[in-house]
């Protein structure tokens, strides 16, 4: 026989090589008929590849996506069809607004009952048709055999390339049972642009002529290497920067040019300086909703300050925003080519940049608040835990403590220390930490989870356990409220409460139930104890905070929101027209 021969085996063996091929060694999923091929493979690859049986696809979509932020390369789920899929979204639409690479692998009806409506059956090129505002980048239906390593290339190349993302890749039943004799393509290699000179020379024209320029950065595909020529680019031009919404580990939060984080709950000072600065350089962001404060702190189409705007996608650009330059770089790139601009001896901005670091270390203080202090935990949280930590976190009130207080390190001294979602999912944080904990055991991984927020993935603590997660902490917020709902109820209908409380379990006695630690904590001195024993543990622990509805968010109370609201809807004293 040919040595350059591969032997045929079923399509769903070669699916399993083909992934390993691309250096993946972890899978998350739920396991369904659809694929069992697929699973009979990971089955006979056991020794160098493990499928991670999620508890729903919505989990094992979060811990794909939370894979594929950690790492840079795409994270891999595999559901089954019909409901599966569509459990499956919402870790989609996190991983396409959030712009992470991953692939989902859709369990499909067999060939022969396509367009029958059969049992569970979906067009998903339909359900999660690609396009700007869609799910996904790419998604197709492997109907060959032979042409199943050629459609697994190409979905890592899709979701690698220009703007990062996911790929649904639709496995009718009776296909991934065929014998494929077709080889596994060689482990991809992105092409990652580079900036054009001219731009380049533009933009240090553009940074000569300022006066209070300011650097924001984030979004994904950034590696070690460019991180640290961001910083020292940043360095050599002594720019301010603060880190886009939910990327605050892209650049060293105790650096003295660190100015904050642009997002939900942003720091009014911050806030006031992006609007008065005359030069922002976005380097990666999207430039969305929360980092832009909705819109206004600049202005779309056409802010008042000089825009630059570098981004991985040609049609992130412009889409938007009329920057004054757009640059398509690769965040891989993006640090090395800013570095190659030459500073001159000294910048008038100086001053500018000091006071921003000022703004950012009095944003650091805060009002003692009883029983239960969250700006003390989340300190409690920076001061104990080891520096490569990583922390995580869904949707909700409660992340507005995480997000102000904690303070990342450098990106290329320990890698993604958050993974939080730019897109709001609830239930994001407890199945990215049980991802961290499996993909990279010897960190730290601690979610921080509203109590709404953990009901809804908390079944996850049982992948956790049965996988041997061991450094892993839980902390639930429980203020008995959908808390974010609750604010935006009492501000635009004050004392008008209607679906937005909740009745909750003792989220302590529910962890003991699937094997994890548990401590239940309700005054800020008891919760260091509580995290040191957490520490101490051979296994993942629990702990559930009381927090009174009350303390809404980190900069203020709900009885205050609703003074306010009622105030507002009364009108002037004398009656006249406001």
């Amino acid at each position: 026989m040919n040595s350059n021969t591969t032997p045929s085996r079923p399509a769903g063996h070669a699916l399993v090589e083909a992934l390993l091929a691309q250096g993946i060694d972890t899978c998350f999923g739920v396991p369904g008929e659809s694929y069992l091929a697929v699973l009979d493979g990971f089955h006979t690859h056991r020794e160098h590849i493990r499928f991670v049986a999620c508890r729903q696809e919505g989990g094992a979509a979060f811990m794909a996506e939370a894979q594929g932020k950690l790492s840079g390369w795409p994270g891999v789920c595999f559901v089954t069809r019909g409901p599966g899929a569509t459990n499956a979204s919402i870790g989609l639409h996190t991983a396409f607004q959030d712009s992470t690479p991953m692939i989902l692998f859709v369990g499909q009806v067999a060939s022969d009952q396509r367009d029958r409506e059969a049992f569970q059956e979906l067009d998903y090129r339909q359900v999660f048709g690609p396009g700007t505002l869609g799910m996904a980048k790419w998604v197709a239906e492997v109907e060959s055999a032979q042409r199943l390593p050629e459609y697994i290339a190409r979905a890592f190349h899709t979701a690698l390339q220009g703007r990062p993302g996911p790929v649904v890749l639709a496995l009718p039943e009776d296909m991934l049972t065929q014998p494929c004799a077709a080889p596994v393509l060689p482990r991809v290699k992105p092409a990652l642009a580079w900036p054009a000179p001219g731009g380049l020379r533009d933009l240090r024209a553009m940074l000569v002529q300022a006066q209070r320029p300011l650097l924001i950065a984030g979004g994904s595909g950034w590696t070690a290497e460019s991180a640290a020529a961001l910083q020292r680019f940043a360095e050599n031009w002594q720019l301010p920067v603060g880190c886009g919404f939910r990327f605050q580990d892209t650049f060293d939060n105790r650096h003295p040019l660190y100015a904050g984080d642009v997002g939900i709950g942003i720091n009014p000072k911050l806030a006031q300086r992006i609007r008065e600065a005359d030069l922002v350089l976005a380097v990666g962001v999207r430039l969305g909703e929360m980092t832009t404060g909705g819109y206004t702190l600049l202005e779309a189409p056409r802010p008042q300050q000089t825009l630059v705007h570098i981004h991985a996608g040609a049609e992130e650009l412009g889409r938007v925003y009329a920057a004054d330059l757009m640059l398509q770089c690769a965040m891989a790139h993006a640090g090395k080519a800013l570095e190659t601009l030459a500073a001159p001896p000294s910048v008038p901005w100086a001053d500018w940049a000091a006071a921003a670091q000022r703004d950012y270390q009095d944003n650091q203080q805060a009002p003692v608040v009883e029983p239960m202090d969250m700006a003390q935990v989340v300190k409690t949280l920076g001061r104990l835990m080891p520096d490569d930590t990583v922390y995580t976190n869904g949707a909700g009130n409660y992340s507005g403590w995480l997000h102000r207080y904690m303070r990342h390190p450098a990106l290329q001294h320990h890698g993604r220390t958050q993974l939080a979602c730019t897109s709001g999912a609830m239930g994001y944080g407890l199945p990215a930490a049980v991802a961290a904990a499996l993909l990279q055991p010897q960190r730290w991984a601690v979610n921080l989870a509203g109590d709404g927020d953990f009901l809804m993935t908390g079944q996850e603590l049982a992948t956790a356990q049965a996988y041997g997660a061991r450094r892993l902490i839980s902390i639930v917020v429980d203020n008995g409220s959908y808390g974010t709902i609750r604010m935006h109820q009492e501000r635009e209908y004050p004392g008008r409460v209607s679906g937005s409380d909740l009745f909750n379990p003792d989220f302590a006695a529910l962890a003991r139930a699937y094997g994890w630690e548990a401590h239940r904590v309700e005054r800020t001195e008891a919760f260091e104890p509580a995290l040191q024993a957490a520490l101490a543990a051979p296994g993942p622990t629990l702990i559930h905070l009381r927090l009174p509805v009350d303390v809404i968010t980190s900069r203020t109370r709900l009885s205050a929101i609703r003074a306010s609201a009622q105030k507002r809807l009364a009108g002037p004293p004398d009656g006249s027209p406001a």
